[in-house]
């Protein structure tokens, strides 16, 4: 294996727009819930002739799905990752739309078949409800809590109970609070393996809220550890959470 200061080095210099993870091969896994997300989100879309993806991040996700909609918009609020989504998804007819968290959606009611969405921020479900036909339908696939909690908190140190934003359960109730009907929920908790300190450093790196404070610099002896770590066990294990959420308006 290559020294600590050249992994680091690495990480640090490569590309983390957009939503694909494919510097991660060989370097780190993440077993996939088994509900197959992708496969579910081509099926549905090829069903609709109008649907909207929420935090669509480059599009990475939706650009696998070989039959788009007639109308297909997506969201998202990061300017790196929406000039990348336009760049994919523009030749396909896509619109894509750039957001504020927070903000309604820049949709007439009643505009969508079909919601989806892969790890959105922040459900905003009074908006999903507002786009959606009635009947209409939302898929997504959402982060659950205490995700990735093993790694996150070598870096933070012990954290409090997950805010209740993330559990399925309040999701849920805020979702038929809004007027949706919740007609699936499935849970899945998924092995992560990172095998070099480079992948940590790239990891932490795209998913900034993990640890917000993040830089090499800060946490170098934090690093250091986790690289002697993995040197000396193999790997370093973490789980993430996710669930699977089906409702219909």
């Amino acid at each position: 294996m290559r020294t600590f200061d050249e992994l680091v080095a690495e990480a640090e210099s490569a590309d983390v727009t957009g939503w694909s993870f494919a510097w991660l091969d060989g370097r780190a896994t993440e077993e996939r819930p088994p509900w197959r997300y992708s496969r579910l989100l081509a099926e549905r879309l090829a069903r609709v002739s109008s649907a909207l993806d929420l935090d669509t991040g480059g599009g990475e996700v939706l650009s696998e799905a070989p039959r788009l909609p007639e109308r297909m918009c997506v969201t998202e609020g990061w300017p790196p990752n929406v000039r990348r989504a336009r760049e994919l998804l523009g030749p396909r007819g896509v619109e894509v739309h750039e957001t504020t968290p927070g903000d309604p959606l820049p949709f007439a009611d009643e505009s969508f078949e079909l919601v989806t969405a892969r790890h959105p921020v922040r459900p905003a479900w009074d908006e999903i409800r507002r786009v959606l036909v009635p009947e209409g339908r939302y898929l997504a696939q959402h982060v659950g809590p205490g995700s990735a909690f093993e790694l996150i908190e070598r870096f933070v140190g012990p954290l409090p109970e997950q805010p209740r934003a993330r559990d399925p359960r309040t999701e849920m109730a805020d979702a038929e609070r809004a007027g949706l009907t919740v007609t699936g929920l499935r849970t899945a908790r998924c092995r992560m393996e990172f095998f070099d300190v480079g992948a940590v450093v790239w990891t932490l790196r795209k998913c900034v809220w993990w640890v917000p404070d993040f830089s090499v610099d800060r946490y170098r002896d934090t690093l250091r550890e986790l690289d002697d770590e993995i040197r000396r066990t193999g790997s370093f294990v973490a789980h993430s959470t996710r669930h699977l959420v089906e409702a219909r308006r």
